[in-house]
């Protein structure tokens, strides 16, 4: 399938009609096993009854739509609770990209019930993808938190780390969180010389990814070395190299905009 999404917090029409079910219990999606495929699963017909629901737009004309399963409902059989990295590669790519977005409109819902402000509870705002507090009027949209992503290079060597969680050999380009009142071009210096002591100049855009884990932006940018040697900040990564196209380490899956980011250099050497 290779359909264009639409976006939209409510359906154009109210026709009844074939829709794809998004049903998440907290951070894991509901699929189903049939003839050793994947799917999504006709919530109609497992007479499953959801605590939230929310339209997410069409897809190849037909509706979006994610709810939230309580933690305690049985499920049915012949279907399993999946987290979204899991299903890469799985589920079909357009399903895929929207369940992204699935999870999370439901995080946010989930997790925006009570104002931040009063703490008074909150009602969903009509045509509109926020919630809105009737006493103080604080309205609380879905959040999204912009992180920046590197590729950092040195003639023909590429700068790669290993955070403290990763898989055992893992290693990605660095990355961090935006923080208030900067640019994104400065995040991605200061986060590159926190982390590895390195400098850089010559930032520049590359593309960007949706993370829903749970809510953040990637934002890629190359960069090239400027001065400095690799000495690395132990309290957020575990290792960090110039590494070559002839001696690649273990790195992330091609889901991810940090693999685009070293495709994109392993190309360079063509």
């Amino acid at each position: 399938m290779t359909s264009p999404f639409i976006p939209a917090v409510e359906p154009a029409n109210q026709e009844p009609g074939p829709v794809w079910w998004f049903a998440f219990q907290e951070d894991k999606l509901l699929v189903l096993h049939s003839d050793g495929e994947i799917r999504l699963p006709d919530l109609e017909q497992l007479e499953l009854s959801p605590t939230r629901r929310h339209y997410l737009g069409a897809l190849g004309g037909q509706g979006c739509y994610v709810v939230e399963i309580a933690g305690d409902v049985a499920l049915p059989d012949n279907t399993s609770l999946e987290g979204l990295r899991g299903l890469f590669g799985r589920l079909d790519e357009d399903l895929f990209g929207v369940a992204g977005r699935a999870l999370q409109i439901v995080t946010w819902d989930r997790t925006h019930q009570f104002c931040g402000r009063c703490g008074s509870p909150t009602e969903l705002v009509p045509g509109e993808r926020a919630r809105k507090c009737p006493v103080c009027g604080l309205t609380a949209y879905p959040r999204i938190s912009p992180a920046v992503i590197m590729q950092v290079t040195k003639g023909d060597q590429i700068l790669l780390a290993r955070g403290l969680n990763f898989a055992e050999g893992m290693y990605s380009t660095p990355a961090g969180f935006v923080e208030p009142g900067e640019t994104l071009e400065e995040a991605v210096a200061r986060e590159i010389e926190e982390e590895t002591g390195v400098i850089v100049d010559n930032i520049r855009y590359f593309g960007s990814q949706p993370w829903p884990y749970p809510h953040q932006m990637m934002i890629g940018f190359t960069a090239s070395w400027a001065a400095g040697e690799i000495q690395i900040d132990p309290n957020e990564i575990a290792d960090a190299q110039w590494f070559n196209r002839r001696s690649m380490p273990h790195i992330p899956p091609r889901m991810s905009i940090s693999r685009r980011l070293i495709d994109d250099y392993l190309e360079g050497g063509r």
